[in-house]
């Protein structure tokens, strides 16, 4: 089974497996966050995905979001190949998750800066790496949304 619960997803880990972890809303799935997701595992043994809560998107995307279930997004993102292991955290940020997993690799897409990067200093310091991939221009689910609602 890949979707896990955090608690149980910490001690179903391969202690000596490369760990690499992303997370994200991946609320509406798109060619962006598939060539992303299979990057970000090449980098390791194995690929964490944890899923930002309905309520965390609400709080970070507004009202009308997200579009699809965190279940029905734990189902289409354990269905990739790349995806070792999909859970979720409730909060706004992913830190709690990331000192509990403690990642070798912390990833995200080239859109983000590194020095606002959550868990980065954390990962860093215990020897780890991070670093941004990537990122498809014009490839997002917000250009989605926004054209499916013209």
């Amino acid at each position: 089974m890949k979707i896990l619960s955090p608690l149980v997803l910490a001690q179903a880990l391969n202690s000596g497996a490369q760990v690499v972890f992303t997370n994200g809303c991946f609320d509406v799935l798109h060619r962006g966050h598939t060539t992303y997701l299979a990057a970000a595992r090449a980098l390791g043994d194995q690929l964490v995905v944890a899923l930002n809560t309905d309520a965390s998107i609400r709080r970070l995307k507004g009202p009308e979001r997200p579009w699809n279930t965190l279940e029905d997004r734990l189902e289409v993102v354990a269905a990739l190949e790349s995806v070792s292991f999909v859970t979720w955290f409730e909060e706004d940020t992913p830190l709690n998750l990331i000192l509990r997993l403690r990642p070798h690799v912390l990833v995200k897409g080239g859109d983000w800066d590194m020095a606002k990067m959550v868990g980065a200093e954390e990962v860093l310091g215990w020897g780890g790496q991070v670093r941004c991939l990537d990122f498809i221009q014009g490839k997002s689910s917000t250009k989605i949304i926004e054209k499916m609602r013209t």
